[in-house]
């Protein structure tokens, strides 16, 4: 079948970029291990391959997945999400430029930004990009090359207008980036909305298994797709064959498992908003939350990611330590539920910043266990504090 043949986003996700082999008839393609290519002549390259690192059939195949998927012209596959953004980053930045950022980002991201970018002369600026008044009276202040946007956010959940957003950055002569590895291109499509930029760690719900790292940027903008693509060349960030086949097999079921970590997040964070041990709940699932109507409108469901409070960082900490199910890792986005405590993990590049995360949070990543089993867990870790 081919891509033309479908347009449905789970029809895509299976499909894209997946014609079954031509000599084989093999419904799964290959994974293709070759590092070199024979020529035909000098330059006559079969398929326009030639070394590995410049393409692999197999990352190709991944890349149209994630082109369709966004709904971009151009997909790029990296070895990692900060591999991605880092090709991204130099290949539009100069010395002197400047990224408003939003304030609940990622720390891998900051971190980037701060310590290896930082030294070469790019300058950040930090706004909340939920507030639109403070990001338009931000860039009327001073412009910024690139507009960063994390929706929702992490850990906080903050969710962000993606289209109001793109206007405003625009209007200042922003390129407009959004992280979209929370939401995943299953609930949230920020080119439509009017991004010019899509960045994704794959590691997360694409690849959806935690056994492969990987990241890619996704963009209709066509000068913007040569120069990353450049340096996905030049520099070598590039996903192995084995990588971009986990990947492509995660991306298959990506919207059946999104469905699953939706619904279950959901009954957690209800769970925990109804208990008096839990101080706040993030989820933008949940009315309560400041965002809620604007992720009902933006996305078709609220992710499967949860944060809570808790009375104080020793408590929180207690807490991450104590959940049986939840296991107390990094990352998220996986089949198995995880439990991870920001301040000391994930966000520990931020802390003394004014992206520092607070230390009685927690982040919950929902797997797609049985819902029951979850809140029993939950329950007792609470009960243990």
């Amino acid at each position: 079948m081919t891509t033309s043949a479908v347009r449905g986003f789970d029809s895509l996700a299976v499909h894209a970029g997946q014609d079954p082999d031509p000599v084989t008839g093999a419904v799964i393609p290959p994974i293709h291990l070759s590092s070199t290519y024979v020529q035909d002549g000098i330059g006559g390259l079969r398929g326009g391959y030639e070394y590995g690192r410049s393409g692999n059939p197999t990352r190709t195949a991944l890349e149209a997945q994630l082109a369709a998927l966004e709904g971009g012209a151009h997909g790029i596959s990296f070895a990692s999400g900060l591999a991605a953004e880092d090709a991204l980053l130099r290949a539009v930045l100069r010395p002197g430029d400047e990224v408003l950022l939003g304030s609940d980002v990622y720390g891998g991201t900051y971190r980037l930004l701060a310590r290896v970018l930082g030294p070469w002369g790019v300058g950040i600026r930090v706004v909340d990009m939920s507030d639109l008044p403070a990001v338009a009276a931000a860039l009327d202040e001073r412009t910024a090359r690139i507009l960063w946007v994390e929706t929702p956010s992490n850990p906080l959940l903050k969710i962000s207008d993606i289209a109001e957003l793109a206007r405003i950055g625009h209007d200042a002569g922003a390129l407009v980036v959004v992280d979209n590895t929370f939401a995943s291109p299953a609930l949230q499509r920020p080119l439509a909305l009017g991004a010019d930029v899509v960045v994704h760690s794959t590691t997360k719900y694409l690849g959806g298994h935690s056994d492969v790292v990987g990241g890619a940027i996704v963009t209709g903008d066509d000068a913007v797709a040569e120069q990353v693509r450049f340096l996905q060349f030049a520099a070598g960030g590039v996903s192995g064959p084995h990588d971009a086949w986990l990947t492509t097999r995660g991306i298959k079921t990506l919207a059946v498992r999104v469905q699953r970590h939706s619904e279950n997040a959901g009954a957690v964070a209800r769970f925990l908003a109804g208990d008096d041990r839990v101080a706040r709940v993030h989820y933008p699932g949940l009315e309560s939350h400041p965002g809620h109507a604007l992720a009902a409108r933006q996305m078709s469901g609220f992710g499967g990611v949860v944060s809570l409070e808790l009375a104080d960082g020793p408590t929180a900490r207690r807490f991450a330590e104590s959940t049986r199910l939840f296991t107390l890792a990094e990352s998220l986005g996986g089949v198995e539920s995880l439990v991870n405590y920001p301040d000391e993990m994930t966000h520990a590049s931020v802390r003394g910043t004014e992206l520092a995360v607070p230390v009685e949070l927690v982040r919950l990543s929902v797997g797609i266990e049985s819902a029951d089993d979850l809140l029993a867990d939950l329950d007792a870790a609470l009960s243990a504090l």
